[in-house]
């Protein structure tokens, strides 16, 4: 199969193309800047470009069976501020629309369209569990997920099945959030981030990969799919799991005051979760290869 993937090179991007290559397909990968970047038999880089009429004519000369938009500015950036904000919200929104743009001058039109979303849709909580059917909240990272998955809906126009992957915390030792979450306690001064009973909704590396694959296998799934474990912890879980499995000590908590003085609004991505459900993939028979947060920790360090 051809596959057009923008946002290639980041941490799910770039676990996705080595796992493609694998399986012997091709992938033009879109990037802003060819630099450093070597093609190979089974991948093509492409440089993002203005959509003038002769535009990607190494695309429209082959099908493309899938597209996948994973490009967006990182929400761990820096401070949120209203600029930050605003360029978290239009990455996502720009590259979503010239991959729209691409997709319309496709002589054929690819089967599926997959786009990446995130749990954030769903607000905070401690106490409610989230599906895939609940209503978005009203904060930001709710506003700009809604937006982002608004904005995808369009691919329908083509009679493209399109999926929005609601993704958790995607745990990988190659970067994401759980090597900054590890490296404390590999320093031997770990412990309990913010009030520790706020929800952890995570996933490993590898089944949010196979999530992906299987997702383009099954043509009946479609709209929003959660990529979250069966089995989401607390923060003060993750923590004790976290200590046990490398064998230091987990006795130095940060409040979430602190958390909130260092990183603005930001801190929302630590010191507050929400516990999600991936009821989509566990409906449909999903085999996760790391269940629990025990089996992942132990996998990946």
């Amino acid at each position: 199969m051809n596959f057009l993937i923008a946002g290639g090179t980041g941490l799910i991007g770039q676990a996705l193309i080595q796992r493609l290559t694998e399986e012997n397909h091709h992938i033009f990968c879109l990037t802003r800047s060819l630099n450093n970047k070597q093609n190979t038999n089974n991948l093509t880089f492409i440089r993002w470009q203005h959509q003038e009429k002769n535009s990607y004519q190494e695309l429209q000369e082959k099908r493309i069976d899938v597209v996948i938009n994973l490009a967006g500015k990182s929400l761990n950036s820096g401070r949120w501020t209203n600029k930050q904000k605003k360029q978290i919200i239009e990455s996502r929104l720009q590259a979503t629309k010239q991959l729209l743009a691409i997709i319309e001058n496709l002589p054929e039109k690819p089967t599926l369209f997959l786009n990446a979303s995130a749990i954030g849709i769903y607000g905070i909580s401690d106490t409610k569990t989230f599906v895939e059917t609940d209503l978005p909240a009203a904060d930001f990272l709710a506003s700009t997920v809604e937006q982002w998955e608004a904005c995808a809906k369009k691919a329908a126009r083509h009679s493209i099945r399109t999926a929005y992957c609601r993704f958790g915390v995607v745990l990988s030792n190659k970067g994401g959030a759980l090597p900054k979450l590890i490296l404390p306690y590999q320093l031997y001064f770990g412990g309990k981030l913010g009030k520790g009973t706020q929800w952890v909704s995570w996933i490993h590396i590898k089944d949010c990969i196979k999530a992906i694959l299987f997702l383009i296998n099954h043509p009946t799934i479609q709209g929003p799919i959660n990529f979250t474990a069966p089995h989401p912890v607390t923060m003060k879980q993750m923590g004790e799991i976290i200590s046990k499995q490398l064998h230091r000590p987990n006795w130095l908590p940060i409040p979430s005051f602190i958390l909130k003085m260092f990183l603005g609004e930001m801190s929302i991505l630590i010191a507050e979760g929400q516990y999600v459900k991936p009821l989509v993939l566990m409906q449909s028979d999903f085999s996760y290869q790391f269940p629990s947060l025990k089996q992942a920790i132990n996998d990946l360090y």
